[in-house]
């Protein structure tokens, strides 16, 4: 946020007092500007804020973006969306409704070597599209003790929310279209850690026209790689999900070089587009609807690996 041209942090919610009392020090935060989570809606009456940005548990997406719609200011939401397409749905209308924007902190979308292979699907300069590796995960959380959201069902936890949804988004941004259906499996290799979460996710999507894309998602095992293969080529980024140093290469000898220290890490250059989508009365680049597709997609995901790998259509597709 420090390093954005056009926004600034002009207040803060939080439940604990000792946070506020910090925060407020550091960025000189008048106490006008300081909200509890009960008492946020009283953020309605303060012109000093504009944008209300969600970066709560998953759970919570939902409740907060229509409580800062209906105190009528611009929300941005983290990814995922929502917990699901309904949910997603709701957010999108009462931001409509409340007439105000509604944009998703999909970081990579932002990036440059991500919009260059964003691109591709446009041009197709290595011919026909044929297949999509994408996955995105981590090892983590062997001797996680206590309360851990990422590790509650109920609060939108799981490979799949968390990191599954940058593999799917790809998928989606390399095809340029929407996928029709999903076969998908779950894996639990710590089931003292995961208890009714997906540790390890495989989904394959089908698209219309004859395009799969094989995923996977993990938090037990490090994976980070996005490839195109094409009639005539292929095209990759290793890593594809990372805050810096995406990189990548194509079959014709070109190169995706990494981006490091020259430019505005990948969430200001999000924050910023978001903040000029505001400024310019125009449409952000990642909008509410570009959540739902792929909560849609999610959805026949977890109903796939809940039916023991059977295929699901994608409603909506």
């Amino acid at each position: 946020l420090q390093a954005t041209q056009h926004c600034r942090l002009a207040g803060i919610v939080t439940g604990t007092p000792a946070k506020a009392d910090e925060w407020q020090r550091r960025y000189r935060i008048p106490d006008r500007n300081v909200y509890d989570y009960d008492g946020f809606d009283r953020i309605a009456d303060n012109p000093d804020i504009d944008v209300v940005y969600v970066v709560l548990p998953n759970h919570l997406h939902k409740p907060f973006t229509l409580r800062a719609a209906a105190a009528g200011k611009h929300v941005w939401c983290e990814k995922p969306m929502a917990m699901d397409a309904q949910e997603a749905q709701a957010m999108i209308d009462a931001c409509r409704r409340h007439r105000v924007q509604l944009a998703i902190g999909y970081r990579m979308q932002h990036e440059p070597n991500t919009r260059a292979v964003m691109a591709l699907a446009k041009t197709r300069p290595f011919g026909r599209l044929q297949r999509i590796r994408a996955e995105a995960g981590f090892r983590g959380f062997d001797g996680v003790s206590g309360d851990n959201w990422r590790l509650d069902s109920a609060r939108g936890g799981g490979a799949m929310y968390d990191m599954g949804v940058y593999a799917l988004n790809a998928a989606r941004y390399t095809t340029g279209v929407e996928p029709i259906a999903v076969t998908a499996t779950q894996e639990i290799h710590r089931p003292g850690i995961f208890r009714g979460i997906d540790e390890t996710m495989r989904f394959r999507l089908e698209f219309p026209d004859g395009v799969v894309a094989d995923c996977a998602t993990s938090f037990g095992r490090n994976m980070n790689v996005l490839r195109a293969d094409c009639a005539q080529g292929w095209y990759e980024l290793s890593p594809f999900q990372a805050y810096e140093g995406i990189r990548g290469e194509a079959s014709d000898g070109r190169r995706f070089d990494a981006v490091i220290g020259a430019t505005p890490a990948q969430q200001a250059r999000q924050m910023d587009a978001d903040a000029r989508a505001i400024l310019e009365r125009r449409a952000p680049r990642v909008p509410g609807e570009e959540g739902l597709r792929d909560m849609r997609a999610l959805d026949a995901i977890f109903a796939s690996a809940r039916a023991g790998g059977a295929r699901v259509d994608i409603a909506g597709a």
